[in-house]
């Protein structure tokens, strides 16, 4: 089945993708894909790229149409027309010749399945003629490739029992069971911490080698574009715009929409600051949450002003976007610092001693936070290291732990029901999902005025100018207030999410991994909008994240959070410079950079 390294595996040529109502979604998308070499897809959320991915497969989504293009599948000296096969052919095609990962290992897993009979299944699809020994033989084999435990206990597990890496490389063990020449893969690390991060990126780099499979890695994320792909291939609109060798794409860019996606990459150095990007104009007007991004009116501009040619991102070395800035130090981009910030010393917000169990399982071991007025830190952890847990204790949403937390020298209450309205006013919490956050039945003015009845304290018409002032101040505008959460893009939902947990000034707004479910342009986005309102509005923030990239663009100070307990917690640079735990440096080394 597989091909030789090195030649073409699959050619894309000409897609177009049309929508039943006549709107051209691709516009003539080509690409190759090579044996033994992986090329990333690249774009931000509505570039077509996972349609793209799918039409490898001969697969389009509802309402949608092939309109024009082919797809080649080379196999076995013979040349298959994808998109010609009937429905049956195309089905048998799936999951043995061309294989697909989706994003979500948690929805794609069947959760009333053991995972050994998940992959006896594509199995039995697929290949019919191999005996159930060969077959169980098989499973054994795809488990050991993946860097997974084979034994049969470990295959009689549901998905709930593993963690999320383990569930995605259970994913890609079923995709690759049928050993295909072509794998899709659609942004399969995406909301993974970096070390499981790391671990799922080199079991799909050693299968695609090791097999020589043609891989396709559809992602927003260029960091990890750069740490796995052979080549790349950059979409906007349904367009390719840029196209090439992975280390000429992403550091000698010609396009200026390539430069403004390398520029919205997170620095860990921070060598510059995510936000700090102009629009990127061209023939047709594209929105996104943090406005338009391309623009009829102008001509082609960069962060740089120089024109489509010009060097940006990584391809400009060191250099910061804008100019020197007091409290730079080594090129980096200090924190802007709110004006009545008060030293570090005065503590708005004090944990000590936090316990929490569940079970026999201690989740919180005697942690001990503080968080000073004006203060932004980021609490940092993998996945299962008790970092949301411990913001919901902070926030009252937890109430069984054991131990203090107080609110400007008055001790709180565990639960917020407990809490008195003030003290639940004032700290206020903005959650992960912003497609899940929002009730969809509610106006995005009705749900950001629902801290606000729950008060009680204004009148109908002061409540409403309360909510229009709020999202102005989120950059969202009166116009949005009438609207449901379902007509908004995911990074306007999290600024309508952010606003309601603005509407009645908290002294501290916690943020639990806002911008893990968001595309890196309206990360830096949302990045930018916190900074922003700290400055305006002083308030203390806690932001909690797996995301290590992040901390030099939005925390003064960090903690890191392993097994329920702190293992370093300090300035930010001075964390990241010179970690003291093995743990926090494992953190660092895993985090993949331009």
């Amino acid at each position: 089945m597989f091909g030789s390294p090195g030649t073409v595996a699959l050619r894309a040529d000409g897609l177009k993708i049309t929508s039943t109502a006549g709107k051209e979604i691709l516009h003539g998308v080509s690409f190759n894909l090579v044996a033994g070499k992986i090329r990333g897809l690249v774009g931000e959320s509505g570039s077509g790229k996972t349609t793209a991915g799918l039409a490898c497969m001969g697969h389009f989504r509802a309402g949608l149409l092939n309109t024009g293009g082919s797809v080649a599948l080379y196999r076995d000296g013979e040349v298959l027309e994808v998109l010609s096969l009937n429905d049956a052919g195309q089905r048998k095609l799936r999951g043995g010749s061309i294989s697909y990962v989706p994003q979500d290992p948690s929805l794609s897993l069947n959760p009333a399945m053991r995972v050994g009979e998940q992959i006896m299944e594509v199995l039995r699809i697929h290949r019919p003629e191999d005996s159930e020994r060969d077959r169980r033989g098989r499973i054994t084999e795809v488990l050991a490739e993946v860097g997974l435990r084979n034994d049969k206990a470990y295959q009689r597990r549901y998905p709930h029992q593993l963690s999320g890496g383990q569930q995605q490389r259970i994913g890609i063990a079923m995709a690759f069971a049928c050993r295909p020449a072509v794998m899709i893969l659609d942004e399969p690390t995406t909301g993974l911490d970096v070390t499981t991060q790391a671990m799922v990126l080199k079991t799909i780099g050693e299968l695609t080698r090791r097999h020589a499979v043609a891989s396709l890695y559809i992602t927003h994320d260029l960091a990890v574009v750069a740490e796995l792909a052979d080549d790349v291939t950059v979409m906007l609109r349904g367009d390719v715009v840029e196209d090439g060798p992975a280390k000429q794409v992403l550091y000698s860019p010609q396009h200026a929409y390539t430069r403004r996606l390398i520029r919205a990459v997170p620095d860990l150095a921070g060598r510059h600051r995510i936000g700090e990007v102009n629009a990127v104009t061209g023939a047709h007007p594209i929105v996104t949450a943090a406005g338009p991004i391309v623009d009829a009116a102008h001509p082609i501009v960069d962060a740089a002003g120089t024109g489509p040619g010009a060097p940006q991102g990584p391809a400009s070395g060191s250099e910061p976007v804008s100019g020197t800035r007091a409290g730079e130090r080594a090129g980096r981009h200090a924190l802007p610092v709110p004006h009545d910030a008060a030293p570090a010393t005065d503590n708005l917000l004090n944990a000590t001693g936090i316990r929490l169990n569940y079970g026999p399982a201690q989740v919180l071991d005697g942690v001990d936070l503080h968080l000073g007025v004006g203060e932004s830190l980021m609490l940092l952890g993998e996945s299962g290291s008790g970092k949301t847990t411990l913001a919901r204790c902070l926030a009252g949403l937890n109430d069984r732990y054991q131990g203090n937390v107080s609110l400007s020298g008055t001790q709180l209450q565990p639960g917020a029901r407990q809490r008195s309205i003030t003290e639940r006013q004032r700290i206020q919490y903005v959650f992960q999902s912003p497609f899940s956050s929002l009730n969809p039945r509610r106006t995005i003015g009705e749900s950001v005025a629902v801290p606000l009845q729950m008060a009680g304290q204004d009148s109908g018409r002061q409540q409403r100018a309360k909510v229009l002032e709020v999202l102005d101040q989120v950059k969202l505008g009166a116009g949005y207030i009438d609207r449901r959460p379902g007509e908004l893009s995911g990074g306007e939902r999290q600024r309508a999410a952010i606003a309601r947990a603005l509407v009645n000034a908290p002294s501290v707004l916690v943020c639990d991994e806002v911008t893990s479910a968001l595309d890196v342009s309206v990360q830096a986005a949302i990045i930018d909008l916190l900074r922003t309102l700290q400055v305006e509005t002083g308030m203390a923030m806690l932001f909690v994240t797996h995301n290590i990239a992040l901390a030099r663009h939005i925390s003064q100070r960090m903690a890191v959070l392993q097994k329920g307990r702190i293992v370093d917690v300090g300035p930010t640079d001075d964390v990241l410079d010179h970690p003291q735990s093995d743990y926090t440096r494992e953190l660092i080394t895993n985090v993949p950079t331009l």
